[in-house]
């Protein structure tokens, strides 16, 4: 029950000779597409690899799904690379991620600005090594005058603390006397969010069989629609990503309201 109400779907109709791709109304493509992109380890440990294998596959994946929202031309992309709670994960795995990250702005910028895509990251980005913290700097520099797909990278990303750092925020003008408490709302709250200069998430895809939001734009999503998938990360692809964009595009979409035909 659960599965069909939150869209979870492996299988969707396709016309003879022609791709799921293909069949994509333009008409009804989502603004902004939240992707958490699961299950890099689960696909490494199927085949009998290590999980950092896995995590090298999901960047393969990760720019398929990029060249894919380019050619749709869509308005922007976030994905979730990594949380505030993957600190938890082996110490060794972690280095491997950040050196992962460092290596994809170092080989794939110049391309992301040949397709005009405009690179953000959000999160505790100081956190980060100098190292990592330059190359996100530059990168976000080189393709801050883009006009294509924003492209927006979670790096040590939480959707609580995302939140707790807004409201410090506020709450730090509010003992200032800049701001009377009476003043704070949603429009305020959400200028003060890493996310304030997109549009808020119309759907998430999460893949590989969870059925959660893992702490991932809390806010931003309040009304988005949820797609999921069994598919792990690496297997990921633009037909797969067809198959989220089509079943949205069959979603009555009434954001609380009664539709206005009924």
């Amino acid at each position: 029950m659960w599965k069909k109400i939150f869209g979870k779907s492996d299988k969707t109709n396709i016309e003879p000779g022609e791709s799921l791709f293909e069949q994509i109304d333009r008409e009804r493509l989502p603004r902004h597409i939240a992707i958490i992109m699961d299950g890099n380890g689960r696909w490494a440990n199927g085949k009998g690899m290590v999980r950092s294998v896995g995590h090298t596959a999901g960047v393969k994946a990760l720019k398929r799904t990029l060249k894919a929202a380019i050619a749709l031309n869509l308005e922007a992309m976030t994905v979730y690379a990594f949380s505030t709670e993957n600190w938890k994960r082996p110490a060794t795995e972690v280095e491997f991620l950040m050196k992962l990250f460092s290596e994809y702005l170092e080989k794939e910028i110049a391309e992301m600005d040949s397709d005009n895509v405009c690179i953000k990251f959000i999160g505790r980005v100081n956190e980060l090594s100098p190292g990592l913290q330059k190359q996100i700097a530059d990168a976000e520099q080189r393709t801050a005058n883009n006009t294509g797909v924003r492209f927006t990278v979670g790096v040590n990303y939480g959707g609580q603390d995302e939140m707790m750092r807004a409201v410090r925020s506020l709450a730090q003008d509010v003992k200032n006397g800049t701001l009377e408490p009476d003043d704070i709302d949603c429009k305020l709250i959400e200028s003060h969010l890493d996310t304030r200069e997109l549009p808020p998430v119309d759907l998430v895809i999460r893949t590989s069989g969870d059925m959660r939001l893992s702490n991932f734009l809390i806010w931003q999503t309040a009304y988005a629609e949820f797609w999921f998938t069994d598919t792990n990360w690496p297997d990921f692809d633009k037909e797969k990503l067809a198959e989220a964009l089509l079943d949205f595009g069959q979603r009555e979409r009434r954001f609380g309201g009664l539709n206005k035909k009924k």
